[in-house]
């Protein structure tokens, strides 16, 4: 067992020889000097760590000794022969400054030197604003090795802010600030890809990069060959104030950094984070901006909120004009409905794409959050330039009228005109509320065809409970937010899809009664399923086709006769009769009427003509059958006929 006594240096080296095999080194894998426990009870250590690739370090260490405070130097790596001068400087290593303390100089070939400090307290050197030095020679004063001390000692605590992209598409770092124990700041700025032999002036502003606002802390130039800045904050610039301010003050500063191409080129920042108490916090909301008027324009509005729970709302497009201006703002209600202007953007700039904004409060002044924002009944526009505020460029809903994804879509089918069908889509707003999209094809170029959402089915008829906004022809498309019926009742998404309705798209507001289009929708949409029947000719009458039973979502029945060969402007009564064809049998439920012009009769089914309730899946299985009748007059011609239900089955 070797015993390696604190003040006998040479077996230090000579055990440190054994394990790298290297002459006069102490540590074959950094810079750090492993001295092992420190002997000296009460000492105050630091390390000194090699600095401009000298391959020497060590150890400081001051501790009381005959009432007086002493400084021993260890260093490896020193040089027989040599002799080491070493000081204290006062500030830090950042700062440089003058020589406020003198060691005696560090004999290269024990690698120490013994200093006593008669003036100097272990509370003053606890407390020491300073840093040392140890310098190649008496003659050659480059710094070997260096350590600040006392206060300029880091705490340990630190913060790291994201330096983000911004004029040019490559430079971006980090910007890590670190407390030193007398409260002042560390600040190292690490950039990427910044081009060799350039200089890039850094800043701390005032405000939000956001609003912008002037320099009040300076930091030392980014070194463009490294990357590096390393400045130590005490206080504001004295063009700013001069006042002192501290790490904790500085993480609660309402601010941000800048770093500038160079310094003839202020107006490009490179890269640009908010501090602080602008720090975003990781909340955030996002939506799309979609195309509107200017083909090729459209992105997203993302709102993040910082530490001091403001908002940054940023806006990010593409396809906008290099000299392009888009003014942009929030408005109330959904953007089919349109609304006020609310909350003032600052303008999106066409060259970027980009526009920025810090949100405190509604233009009304009413205060905003980012909860606020995320329940808000409004949308966003985006403008074609401050002279045509009527030209939307992009637009899209936000908060409380965002759609969750949840939606149904209803079939709109041809009625009146050939050609002219569609869908509709319900979907749902995070708000409860439905945005309704009507999409025709076939419409005319210059229709403009009214819309409703009708009670019942399509097949019984019924009022207009809804009116929706008309179809433009040229484009086929309606768009509606549904939030009340037209008396003035609230309906929500949940309660439209069990909605006892139809819709009716008409030719035109003047001829309400021709509709284009039609479907039933909620309750009534049929879900699917269906069953076709046969209905054949009777008595060599030349009218035959089908008779389909069509599922509802409500488990009732859309009863749906097509047949070919009725006369036109002939009215055909037609009806399910129990029984099979061949038995016969009492009329069991009234249909409607075959149109003899279109051979075409609907019926909703939800009852027997006596009440009793009977349902789709009751109507599988139905025994019964059914006629279409010559006329009122002359129900006793049968001129189409067929079984259906378990008449069918058993056949």
């Amino acid at each position: 067992m070797i015993k390696i006594y604190y003040n006998n240096l040479q077996s230090i080296f000579k055990l440190s020889l054994m394990f790298c095999g290297l002459m006069l080194i102490w540590s074959c894998e950094d810079d750090k000097v492993d001295l092992g426990p420190d002997p000296i009870d009460g000492a105050i250590t630091y390390r000194l760590p090699e600095v401009n690739s000298s391959g020497v370090n060590g150890y400081i260490k001051f501790y009381e000794k005959d009432g007086a405070v002493e400084a021993l130097i260890q260093l490896a790596g020193t040089e027989s022969g040599t002799m080491y001068p070493a000081h204290i400087h006062g500030n830090s290593a950042i700062e440089t400054g003058d020589i406020e303390v003198t060691f005696t100089p560090v004999d290269g070939k024990t690698g120490e030197s013994v200093t006593t400090l008669s003036n100097l307290s272990m509370e003053q050197i606890q407390e020491y604003d300073g840093y040392i030095n140890v310098h190649k020679s008496e003659s050659d004063e480059t710094v070997i090795a260096q350590t600040d001390i006392g206060g300029n000692v880091l705490s340990g605590e630190n913060k790291t802010y994201n330096l983000a992209l911004m004029t040019l598409d490559s430079i971006s770092g980090t910007l890590l600030m670190e407390q030193r124990n007398n409260g002042f700041t560390k600040a190292t700025i690490t950039l990427e890809n910044t081009l060799n032999g350039g200089s890039h002036p850094a800043h701390i502003h005032m405000n939000t990069a956001a609003e912008s606002g002037g320099i009040v802390v300076s930091f030392n130039t980014v070194n463009g060959t490294t990357g590096t800045s390393i400045t130590n904050i005490r206080a504001f610039d004295q063009a700013a104030g001069g006042a002192a301010v501290t790490y904790a003050e500085l993480l609660k500063y309402d601010g941000y950094v800048n770093v500038h191409l160079s310094a003839d080129q202020l107006g490009i920042v490179v890269s640009q984070v908010d501090i602080g108490q602008n720090e975003l916090n990781g909340n955030s909301l996002s939506y799309d901006v979609d195309e509107r008027a200017v083909a090729g324009i459209s992105g997203t509005i993302t709102f993040d909120e910082r530490v001091n729970e403001e908002v940054l709302a940023t806006i990010k497009l593409k396809g906008t004009p290099a000299d392009g201006s888009h003014p942009a703002h929030i408005h109330q209600n959904s953007f089919v409905e349109g609304g006020a202007i609310v909350v003032s953007f600052n303008p999106v700039i066409g060259a970027t794409g980009m526009s920025k904004t810090n949100l405190t409060a509604f233009d009304n002044g009413d205060s905003l959050s980012l909860a606020l924002l995320g329940d808000y009944d409004g949308y966003v526009n985006v403008h074609l330039s401050a002279d045509q505020l009527g030209t939307i460029v992009a637009q899209g809903d936000m908060g409380g009228n965002e759609l969750t994804g949840e939606s149904v879509v209803y079939n709109l089918d041809e009625r009146a005109v050939e050609g002219i069908s569609g869908t509709a889509t319900l979907a749902q707003r995070k708000n409860g509320n439905s945005l309704l999209t009507l999409d025709i094809e076939g419409t005319p170029p210059d229709g403009l065809h009214p819309a409703h959402i009708h009670a019942n089915t399509a097949a019984e008829g019924g009022d207009i409970v809804i009116s929706l906004a008309s179809v433009d022809g040229a484009t086929g498309m309606s768009m509606k937010t549904i939030r009340s019926f037209d008396d003035g009742t609230p309906v929500t998404y949940e309660e439209l899809l069990d909605f006892d309705g139809y819709i009716n798209v008409h030719l035109s507001a003047n001829a309400l009664g021709t509709i284009v289009a039609q479907g039933d929708v909620g309750q009534n949409a049929l879900n699917g399923d269906s069953v076709v029947y046969d209905l054949n000719a009777i008595s060599n009458s030349g009218v035959s086709g089908t008779a389909t039973f069509y599922a509802r979502n409500n488990g009732f029945t859309l009863v749906e006769i097509m047949v070919e060969g009725t006369p036109a402007l002939g009215v055909h009564p037609a009806h399910i009769h129990f029984n099979s064809a061949a038995e016969t049998g009492a009329i069991a439920i009234d249909l409607m009427n075959v149109d003899g012009t279109t051979g075409i009769s609907r019926t909703n089914v939800d009852a027997q003509n006596n009440n009793k309730t009977i349902t789709y899946e009751d109507l599988l299985v139905f025994d019964g059958y059914i006629n279409v009748h010559l006329s009122p007059i002359d129900l006793a011609t049968v001129v189409s006929q067929g079984n259906i239900g378990s008449n069918v089955t058993a056949e």
